[in-house]
């Protein structure tokens, strides 16, 4: 494939995406990686096939480089600040493809869609549902939105590399795959607090945590018995990296809920798990996960966060 690309290097699931671009992309010159932490995009690049990538000092060397631009970044601010860095390369950015597979609030979304064509740039939002196990095994799935041209040119990478399946909004507003991204997570914050009181009424009524986990095992297989899993086994304060951070799944919540005002809905759901997740966050810090909610919910029921 013609073209150099440029990949972001963020924690476990950018090296999944990563991995997947070198080894399946087909990719006609050595992988950019950067990072405004440079030493992460070092350690990225370790770990990645000999000679399938290169690091660039800084994320404006690296996009002057670059035909097409990857980024992912934790939030809106973030992704905001890299995007009008790129704006100001100098040279320019006219002709560049940036796709940004952030979970970001839509608005933000087609805030950096008018910088960038604004600039001359094409853009094409392609936020990704899956966890870092997901990614790594290039199971994700991408939803892509912005002019049919411009994805056209992204679905390369897509299926059979970074994803098993796309949901394809060609020629509808970049905000449509973000809008989809924050509703979307909506279902697994929800899903998250059913096991987590599940579970916790299972252990005080005497029905017992590991028969509840047969019966989600027989009625509800892939997300749902995985999490469940998680949360017997106790892997929701175990860990020293969280799968899905706590912070990040509040920020979530927040354009849900933000989402939610706007249009007149009440997502009482969310505000219940919004307000597990901030005694996640208070318990465990940078360590907590979206899995955490079952210790918030064990608590407030009058037994431990662990179990």
């Amino acid at each position: 494939m013609a073209g150099r690309q440029l990949s972001p290097a963020r924690d476990l699931f950018q090296l999944g995406m990563c991995k997947n671009l070198v080894e399946k992309g087909q990719l006609a010159h050595p992988l950019i990686i950067s990072n405004r932490t440079v030493q992460r995009a070092h350690d990225l690049h370790c770990k990645l096939t000999s000679g399938k990538s290169t690091v660039a000092p800084n994320i404006s060397e690296a996009a002057s480089q670059s035909d097409i631009i990857f980024t992912c970044l934790g939030d809106d601010a973030a992704i905001k600040e890299t995007i009008d860095t790129f704006a100001k390369i100098p040279g320019g950015i006219k002709g560049k493809l940036f796709v940004d597979c952030s979970t970001v609030h839509p608005d933000t979304t087609n805030a950096l869609a008018s910088t960038l064509t604004s600039h001359g740039a094409e853009f094409v939002a392609c936020p990704v549902f899956g966890a870092p196990a997901m990614a790594e095994a290039g199971q994700l799935i991408c939803v892509l939105a912005g002019p049919g041209g411009s994805v056209q040119k992204v679905l390369p990478y897509c299926k059979g590399v970074i994803s098993r399946a796309n949901i394809d909004f060609s020629d509808q507003p970049h905000g449509k795959a973000t809008l989809l991204k924050i509703i979307g997570n909506t279902f697994i914050l929800n899903m998250v607090e059913t096991l987590a009181e599940g579970h916790t009424i299972a252990e005080k009524s005497g029905l017992g945590n590991d028969n509840l986990h047969q019966f989600i095992e027989t009625m509800f297989p892939g997300p749902y018995t995985a999490y469940s899993g998680r949360l017997i086994s106790g892997d929701y304060y175990k860990r020293e990296v969280p799968l899905f951070a706590a912070d990040l799944a509040r920020k979530d919540a927040r354009h849900a809920l933000d989402l939610a005002k706007t249009h007149g809905v009440k997502m009482r759901d969310v505000e219940v798990a919004d307000g597990h997740l901030e005694d996640v966050q208070g318990h465990s810090g940078k360590k907590g996960d979206i899995a955490g909610i079952y210790g918030a919910v064990r608590q407030e029921s009058g037994l431990k966060f662990e179990n």
